[in-house]
């Protein structure tokens, strides 16, 4: 949080997971394609509050805050969201399951 003490940094890098490298392509495409700012991104994610800095990750703040955008922008909104991650979810865990479902 900004003005606490956060203790040590861990600076090694590590390798990103497919999700998060798709959150960093959603950021610059949403972007690109005008439906949000930079500043926009930082009030969603200011938004959230010291709760979520605690408990998600750097990539659940940042999609969270750009679904945040995306629904403000209008495109899309929370219910049809909702149901597009319900089809998604019955096709299954894996590429696999999916493939034959």
């Amino acid at each position: 949080m900004g003005g606490q003490p956060a203790g040590a940094l861990d600076l090694s890098q590590h390798d990103f997971a497919l999700w998060e490298k798709r959150v960093d392509a959603l950021m610059i495409i949403g972007s690109a394609r005008g439906h949000f700012t930079v500043d926009g991104l930082r009030r969603a994610l200011e938004d959230m509050g010291e709760d979520a800095f605690e408990t998600m990750t750097y990539y659940e703040r940042w999609i969270a805050a750009i679904n945040q955008n995306l629904v403000e922008a209008g495109v899309y909104t929370l219910e049809e969201l909702g149901l597009r991650m319900a089809e998604i979810q019955a096709r299954g865990d894996t590429y696999g399951e999916a493939a034959n479902g």
